[in-house]
């Protein structure tokens, strides 16, 4: 384990050949970087993924038709991705062969360390699980990872969604965020999509939701419909026959920026989607993953993790919106945000910890060394900052900085009943982890594994 420092060291940046890599015509799904760090043994690597894409040749049987032939699912041309019309932006043409958003030389770029052999490995994350937790992990991350069926589902189901909207909203855009596209996504996931109607303002939000309420009404492929009031109001509902669960937002587009923030953090080192698949089961298993109960969102969770990785000694991640502003710029043009992160060099750590000791070295960092009363979560910064005053941070048992609005997404922990409990899980944890060095002291990672292996 690694002591922790209050201002990190700047990690390593490579790229082949000494120049930036470059810009590629689509949006690459896989946001690839070097071998290895993004390699994944024995699985299939998900489709590229394209803003503004030619027709696909593939064909995608939705959950709720299983009509089976000689034991395989009959192919319905109704529904073949060929028909599909893909999540677009109206992008110009001349903005894919524009030059890359960073055109200095990327900042600490130095080669006067090897990078470490366990993470140049082509056998990836096996390579690096040596002792019997971190194989866990993996077998776990394995296991519940999001897999290309899973996306190709909710894809499906977002391009009828858009149709079927624009007939009430003809300019509007429907997006796929979070979990489902940054990568940090299990089979069991929950898909976040984003309603995006240019000139309509986020106190509109209910209006345009109760239009949708009732235009959902009367559509075939969806059901359970629920207008829910927080403060960001969403409407949720259920693909008509499976148990893929919706959760649509209007103009929400911060929701946007942070996909493609978290999905370059989730694909800058090997070991930071395992990492954040296992916190979350962790949490949601021990009951402190509810928003909605007065608890932690997972977006929260994964912050929490970043901000672990980024303020080890060696760190294992840097701060993407400090080293490179203009790819993260909060004001950038919604049609470019998939743009900037393209441009960023790979990000090669010199932490050798392998999943496990980050693992019990996240519980103890929360359970023992992170002073919940006075200080700030900022992945923003790669630091933790002093709270101050401000109505923002004052009075609140938990803060997270969101990385582009800076408000609290920690809000929902406003009972100290419940900050409590949450506090008590990351210590009781952190004791049997250090105990036991195995999975199953914290969470039943078998029976988890059964059941998500069970989704088809």
């Amino acid at each position: 384990m690694f002591p922790r420092r209050t201002t990190p060291p700047r990690g390593r940046l490579a790229y082949s050949n000494g120049l930036h890599p470059p810009a590629p015509q689509s949006y690459d799904y896989n946001h690839q970087s070097l071998p290895g760090v993004n390699s994944f043994p024995r699985l299939e690597r998900l489709p590229s993924y394209e803003w503004n894409p030619p027709p696909s040749t593939s064909t995608v049987q939705p959950r709720h038709m299983p009509a089976m032939i000689n034991g395989r699912k009959r192919q319905n041309d109704q529904f073949s991705a060929h028909h599909v019309k893909r999540q677009r932006v109206d992008t110009p043409s001349h903005h894919l062969s524009s030059p890359p958003l960073i055109h200095s030389q990327p900042p600490h770029h130095r080669t006067d360390r090897a990078v470490p052999a366990v993470l140049e490995s082509s056998s990836s994350l096996h390579a690096n699980a040596t002792e019997k937790l971190s194989c866990q992990m993996v077998e776990l991350f394995e296991a519940c990872q999001q897999q290309p069926s899973d996306l190709e589902r909710k894809e499906v189901c977002r391009a009828r969604l858009q149709q079927d909207i624009q007939q009430i909203f003809p300019s509007a855009r429907l997006y796929l965020t979070g979990s489902s596209m940054n990568g940090l996504g299990s089979r069991c996931s929950d898909a976040d999509i984003c309603l995006v109607i240019k000139g309509n303002k986020k106190n509109d939000a209910l209006r345009v939701l109760g239009r949708l309420l009732k235009l959902f009404k009367t559509l075939s492929y969806v059901e359970r419909n629920q207008l829910i009031r927080a403060k960001v109001p969403i409407l949720r509902f259920r693909e008509k026959g499976s148990d893929l669960e919706f959760d649509l937002n209007v103009n929400n587009t911060v929701g946007i920026r942070n996909t493609f923030l978290l999905r370059s953090y989730a694909y800058a080192d090997l070991r930071v989607r395992p990492m954040i698949l296992v916190v979350k089961k962790w949490a949601r298993y021990n009951n402190i993953n509810d928003a909605s109960k007065g608890t932690l969102s997972s977006y929260t969770l994964v912050l929490m993790v970043l901000h672990y990785l980024q303020t080890l000694s060696e760190p294992v991640l840097p701060s993407l919106q400090r080293d490179y502003p203009e790819s993260f710029n909060p004001l950038m043009n919604l049609d470019m945000v998939p743009e900037g992160p393209k441009h960023i060099p790979p990000y090669i750590s010199r932490n050798q910890s392998s999943l496990g000791e980050l693992l019990l070295g996240f519980l103890k960092y929360y359970a023992t060394e992170f002073s919940w009363d006075k200080q700030v979560i900022s992945v923003r910064e790669a630091r933790a900052f002093p709270k101050n005053n401000s109505k923002e941070w004052n009075n609140k048992f938990i803060c997270v900085e969101e990385p582009f609005e800076r408000n609290n997404v920690a809000r929902a922990v406003h009972e100290k009943l419940k900050f409590d409990a949450i506090k008590a899980k990351f210590a009781e944890s952190c004791r049997l982890l250090h105990e036991r060095k195995e999975l199953n002291s914290i969470l039943p990672f078998r029976a988890i594994i059964i059941k998500e292996s069970s989704r088809g």
